[in-house]
């Protein structure tokens, strides 16, 4: 997987002072077998990062999740994270240039990975993983 951003500075009208899809999360391969799975996330932007599983309802499509008022997503569902530079599971976020990861079991279903730091989901840091039966 990879995070990235356009860098500091951005203007808009997301949380935080970010533009509107100006970050970006990308899942490779985007589809994957049930059982355990491990994300491994390198940070190629110029902000720290992080990646939050959650389930994805049937009928949900990424991106949709409501924010609160500190411009980040109910994460209660969460099933793990990489968050920690250089190590694995939940730290304060993942440095520019730097590799995080975690291993999970995951069940067949959809699932949404996304950066809940203040701002980034509304700038566009989500994206799919789809798991199959073996």
């Amino acid at each position: 997987m990879t995070a990235s951003d356009m860098g500091r500075g951005m203007m808009g009208g997301a949380p935080g002072g970010y533009g509107m899809r100006m970050m970006h999360l990308a899942a490779r391969p985007a589809t994957v077998s049930a059982g355990a799975v491990s994300l491994r996330v390198v940070n190629t932007g110029a902000m720290a990062h992080e990646v939050v599983v959650l389930p994805l309802p049937p009928g949900q499509v990424i991106g949709e999740r409501p924010t609160g008022s500190d411009g980040k997503i109910n994460e209660a569902d969460s099933l793990g994270e990489a968050s920690r530079s250089c190590g694995a599971g939940e730290g304060n976020g993942i440095a520019p240039g730097a590799m995080a990861w975690t291993t999970l079991t995951l069940r067949p279903g959809r699932y949404e990975l996304v950066c809940n730091l203040p701002g980034h989901y509304l700038a566009g840091m989500y994206t799919e993983l789809d798991v199959t039966s073996r």
